[in-house]
């Protein structure tokens, strides 16, 4: 089904066809920098990258939200994802467990009627992430695209409590994640994004917002993936991004919020 603009349209209740909202922000280069561990360089452009979406994974409705910055490795321009928010428990712990992907849970409200776009995210309480736009209706075609995205694979040393000083289990690597995607449809939104504090999800704190840069809903056409190895990362660098909150890439204390 479409629209008469010829957007593409789902039945009611169909998750199928449901757009995702990305929008791109500017914020310090210094900070992109302290976010990353050492082996994966900030990208060209100091850009913090939110994707929210609604997809069957596998079979059920799957809300969340994408948090990365541009980030290279190995000379290859990509996105180095700093935590997937889900609502969905199930696919948590073996999408961690498994490939290094850094989710956790979250609540997201994300939903387009008509041309309104809004999006909210809350995890332990707090919401740091709104927005509100307004689409523009009009297709921006967009060609078929590869996206390079790095999670981190590890596992600490088997002991009484985590503690990086005892060494790896399994030693940090990269895994490099190779999507590509077709465009159905693209349209600008025009609209806000404000970042709210929280100790749990430091965005507006660790990447503020100086510029936001874009937004845009688009509908995409998953053509494939490859998830591999792709480098050994320094394990004594990297001991001090061991410890995150929840499930994240976000520097934590005992698998919470920092304290002191």
């Amino acid at each position: 089904m479409s629209t008469a603009n010829g957007a593409p349209q789902g039945s009611t209740g169909d998750i199928a066809n449901w757009p995702m909202l990305k929008i791109v922000y500017r914020t310090d280069p210094e900070a992109i920098a302290a976010v990353l561990p050492p082996g994966i360089t900030p990208g060209a452009n100091p850009h913090v990258n939110l994707t929210i979406y609604n997809v069957p994974v596998p079979d059920e409705p799957e809300y969340g939200i994408l948090q990365t910055v541009n980030a290279d490795y190995n000379g290859i321009a990509g996105e180095y994802a700093l935590g997937y928010g889900i609502d969905q428990e199930s696919a948590i712990f073996i999408s961690r467990d498994h490939n290094g992907q850094p989710k956790y849970p979250c609540q997201t409200d994300y939903y387009r009627m008509g041309s309104a776009v809004r999006a909210r995210c809350t995890h332990q309480g707090y919401t740091f992430v709104e927005f509100r736009g307004t689409s523009s209706g009009e297709n921006e075609p967009q060609a078929d695209f590869d996206m390079h995205e790095w999670w981190v694979k590890f596992s600490l040393a088997v002991g009484a409590m985590p503690n990086a000083a005892d060494g790896y289990d399994f030693p940090p690597h990269v895994v490099h994640v190779l999507s590509r995607y077709g465009c159905a449809w693209k349209e600008r939104v025009d609209g806000e994004l404000v970042l709210h504090d929280s100790p749990w999800d430091p965005l507006a704190s660790r990447l503020p917002l100086r510029e936001q840069v874009s937004a845009h809903i688009w509908w995409p056409t998953f053509l494939g993936r490859d998830i591999k190895l792709a480098g050994k990362l320094d394990p004594e660098a990297f001991k001090p991004f061991t410890d995150t909150i929840s499930g994240s890439r976000w520097k934590g204390s005992q698998g919470g919020p920092l304290r002191g």
